[in-house]
């Protein structure tokens, strides 16, 4: 067995209360783990999202506002 196990940390989401958490649709989670831009975990036919994926999914998509200086001031 060659790789190590990663091990989600938190709780695990169903992709209702992801969509929730996000507020979106159940639409976009499923879109996420379709393409492979979030971690998941499959339990059989179910499929959950580790709660610390879903906070670095919203941390990586975090955007800090700009300071603009205006001209002429002082």
């Amino acid at each position: 067995m060659a790789g190590k196990k990663i091990q989600p940390a938190g709780r695990l989401l169903t992709v209702a209360q992801a969509a929730e958490r996000l507020n979106t649709s159940e639409r976009y989670p499923r879109r996420l783990i379709e393409e492979r831009r979030i971690t998941f975990v499959k339990l059989g036919r179910h499929v959950r999202i580790p709660e610390s994926a879903l906070d670095e999914f919203i941390t990586t998509g975090l955007v800090k506002p700009v300071r603009l200086r205006m001209k002429g001031a002082a």
